[in-house]
């Protein structure tokens, strides 16, 4: 029976350490130059509403590594839902490839694709979840403070900004994986009711908090992670969240409030003298290169989970 990737809350806690278990075995595979082709010969399409430098590479230099094949579809290639219908375009790529990958404006469109599309359908990204960058993100979490293991029970995400898509998928992964997670945001931009009461349901000792303090958000914490504060398709309110925002900056003393030794992340593209000083994102502390090169490994991961 066919199954779909949409986004962190369809997974269970079992599932989750499995996948992450998969996406560090493929980092050491392909460290080791040892085959590991689960998917040769099987083709991804890639649905394109929104560009993306890591989406694109990780996802075609993955299915490659995997032995398959990604082939990318711009926007102007479909017109999904101007052109060609949603469910139009489901149907005919189904009989074409054997997974879809969509990175769309709307979270509707990838649950209308994974309705009507007879293979399986991997959410790239939307505006309510963003679940690869979340996997990539845990898998970081899991070198830098387990060991390369998936116990990551008690540890403290402190997320520092627009309660976005990025940090939805943050806070379901946090409770399956039994992670504390902290949300400093400016008042009206926190994450949204229906994404706390899921990671409220699926937690078990997980603990959640919401703020409008990130000092008091940041409080031990053993993961600081911020993102952009305007995100693709916000343009036209920039300077209004520049002035919001500007209070919520990850600085080094910021920082200085976290623990010691705790990390740094960003899912990028920064802004560096926006939401993160140069001397945070470029200092020691800071993993976001990790996290990008995890994209590759945890999507591996969630592909042959899908598409083997």
């Amino acid at each position: 029976m066919k199954d779909d990737f949409t986004g962190i809350a369809r997974l269970d806690r079992k599932e989750i350490n499995e996948i992450l278990r998969l996406a560090l075995h493929f980092k050491t595979k392909l460290r080791r130059r040892e085959d590991h082709s689960y998917l040769k010969d099987k083709i991804l399409a890639m649905v394109f509403e929104k560009p993306s430098l890591r989406t694109r590479v990780t996802f075609e230099c993955g299915m490659l590594q995997l032995g398959g094949h990604a082939l990318y579809l711009a926007p102007s290639d479909i017109g999904l839902g101007e052109r060609e219908s949603v469910p139009d375009v489901a149907r005919n790529l189904s009989r074409w490839v054997d997974g879809i990958m969509a990175r769309t404006f709307s979270h509707s469109t990838v649950l209308e694709l994974a309705e009507h599309s007879s293979v399986p359908v991997l959410n790239g990204l939307s505006d309510l979840e963003h679940p690869c960058q979340a996997i990539a993100d845990f898998q970081t979490i899991c070198e830098m403070k387990a060991a390369g293991t998936t116990r990551l029970a008690g540890l403290k995400l402190a997320y520092i900004g627009d309660g976005n898509n990025v940090c939805n998928s943050l806070l379901i992964a946090s409770a399956l994986l039994e992670v504390n997670m902290s949300v400093g945001c400016p008042e009206g931009y926190e994450p949204p009711d229906q994404i706390l009461n899921i990671a409220r349901e699926k937690a078990t000792k997980s603990r959640f908090e919401v703020m409008n303090d990130p000092a008091a958000a940041v409080l031990d914490a053993d993961v600081v992670y911020t993102d952009a504060w305007t995100s693709m398709g916000q343009e036209d309110e920039r300077e209004k969240r520049l002035s919001i925002f500007r209070d919520f900056q990850v600085t080094k003393t910021l920082m200085g409030s976290a623990k010691k030794d705790a990390v740094f992340m960003h899912c990028m593209p920064a802004h560096r003298g926006e939401e993160v000083a140069s001397e945070v994102i470029d200092g020691p502390q800071s993993v976001v290169f990790d996290q990008a090169e995890n994209r590759l490994h945890a999507q591996k991961a969630i592909m042959v989970e899908l598409m083997r």
